[in-house]
């Protein structure tokens, strides 16, 4: 189990001190250090079963300086989501728990984490 987090996110906080309240074992990826390729990023969306614009983080400053909320949600205009988020990593929304059987979740919630845990 992989978690990226953004340590400065309390959502995040609240996630590891669940996992850890558990017991799971899993290895912390600090997304803004350790920026995910646009290849990791279709891998995490496949295992979430999303959209880029659907982990777009889209009320961050650096959004509304690309305009993202005028980008159209097709799949002509995918690549250009992941490219963003590539080149933006503070649009993605987090945290992102890759759970051991291949799927991932938006562990915003206590529930989606435990559902992580779960899996």
């Amino acid at each position: 189990m992989e978690i990226w987090i953004n340590p400065a996110c309390s959502k995040c906080r609240s996630a590891i001190s669940l996992l850890d309240a558990e017991g799971a074992s899993y290895t912390v990826r600090r997304y803004l250090d350790d920026v995910p390729s646009e290849d990791e990023i279709r891998e995490v969306l496949g295992r979430l079963g999303l959209e880029p614009w659907d982990i777009t983080r889209t009320q961050e400053a650096e959004a509304k300086e690309l305009s993202l909320a005028d980008w159209p949600r097709d799949e002509a205009a995918r690549g250009r989501w992941i490219a963003a988020l590539a080149g933006h990593p503070k649009l993605i929304q987090r945290p992102i728990i890759t759970a051991e059987d291949g799927t991932a979740v938006v562990g915003r919630t206590d529930e989606a984490v435990r559902d992580a845990l779960g899996r």
